[in-house]
């Protein structure tokens, strides 16, 4: 947008040529001629794009009162003249006057905001959990801040320093694989700010935990797998350091040495929870010499993994390998024969990490139970069904 030097007029701007490399224009207005190079054009419309917040003080000098008086009548203060809130609210309209909640909110010691860190979006489980939480918090009148990790401890830290600076009320958080040490969740304690895990939890910490129970489901689905006949089976496991897969690995074992089955170190694996790696491992496990007939999978994803795998390898599936995960991702249904799994409740693990933390921040002398354990469900399909069950 061009405008002219002269009289400032906008629209009766016509192009009049070139002098020494630089645009000539006519303002047929005051018919005055000037010259702008593509710099300045391209300065003067980016100063013409800038938009101005309308603010109280606005306000205040087109009525010629206070700024008091404004915000006053804004907010509904009963010592304001009805004609005077009136016209505060006409003019407020006609300016296109937005109120800055956050620097309300702020003055109150409150922002109604949650923040909410998980480790990935790719896995369906944390989207769900989501879901969960946000109808909770958006029905309760708070907003819901989420930021992802990466599986980055680095990552984690800064989404924290990021949450306290945008003042948020409360957090939740799921932890990343690479988190061992704690210190960035204390500051949130130090400072009265509630804090509840979910999922991947620390015992460290002192603040309520949202959880399944990984150790029974686990259990049930290596038991599972035995009932079908399987000997030989296997575990691809998680980070030992989440407590998630220490208590997956916990109920493998227990299924195992209940039922009189050998323990193989060599085959359990612990790792990272990445589809390059599941594959690393699960090619290890099926090119052993004498190879599992069975692998419980820490996640659904790994499960899935091994299944392509041995069909790549011509390995029949449940005959030769039954394959077990953890989550019921939605492609667990889809994928042939049907990848048996646990379903987690990760709807009401949303929800009810959320009603807890409204209940800290709406009563900072709330005692909650320091985890709930919520129930799973293991769902039977064909990739362990060897023997009918």
């Amino acid at each position: 947008m061009i405008k002219c030097v002269k009289c400032e007029q906008v629209d009766s701007i016509m192009k009049a040529g070139y002098v020494r490399g630089k645009q000539r224009y006519l303002c047929k207005t005051c018919n005055y001629y000037f010259t702008q190079s593509e710099k300045d054009v391209s300065a003067s419309s980016v100063m013409k794009r800038r938009r101005h917040q309308t603010t109280i003080i606005d306000i205040a000098k087109s009525l010629g009162v206070s700024n008091s008086t404004v915000s006053r009548a804004l907010h509904g203060h009963a010592d304001i003249n009805p004609e005077t809130r009136q016209a505060v609210l006409d003019k407020a309209l006609q300016l296109d006057y937005q109120p800055n909640q956050l620097a309300y909110n702020l003055v109150k010691s409150k922002t109604n905001t949650i923040g909410m860190i998980v480790p990935e979006f790719h896995n369906p489980f944390f989207p769900n959990v989501i879901i969960g939480a946000h109808e909770v918090l958006t029905n309760a009148g708070y907003n819901l801040t989420i930021m992802q990790s990466n599986e980055s401890y680095q990552v984690e830290i800064s989404n924290t320093k990021a949450m306290l600076a945008n003042r948020i009320d409360g957090l939740l958080i799921s932890l990343t694989q690479e988190t061992n040490n704690f210190d960035h969740l204390s500051v949130f304690e130090k400072r009265g700010i509630p804090l509840v895990l979910f999922n991947r939890v620390c015992e460290q910490i002192n603040v309520p935990k949202v959880v399944v129970n990984d150790f029974e489901a686990s259990f049930l689905a290596v038991e599972h797998l035995i009932m079908n006949g399987y000997e030989r089976i296997a575990h691809l496991g998680g980070p030992l350091n989440l407590l998630v897969s220490q208590e997956r690995l916990r109920g493998y074992r227990a299924a195992m040495e209940k039922h009189g089955k050998t323990i193989e170190d060599h085959m359990i694996i612990q790792g990272m929870l990445t589809q390059q790696k599941a594959r690393i491992y699960g090619q290890y496990l099926l090119d052993l010499a004498n190879r599992p007939d069975a692998i419980f999978a820490v996640n659904d994803s790994s499960a899935i993994e091994i299944m392509l795998m041995a069909k790549e390898k011509g390995i029949s599936i449940p005959d030769e390998l039954g394959v077990v995960g953890f989550s019921d991702n939605p492609e667990s249904a889809y994928i042939g024969p049907g990848l048996t799994t646990v379903r987690q409740p990760t709807y009401e693990i949303g929800r009810t990490t959320a009603d807890w933390i409204l209940q800290l921040v709406d009563d900072e002398d709330v005692i909650l139970p320091e985890k709930r354990v919520l129930k799973t469900e293991l769902i039977v399909r064909g990739s362990s069904r060897r023997c009918g069950n």
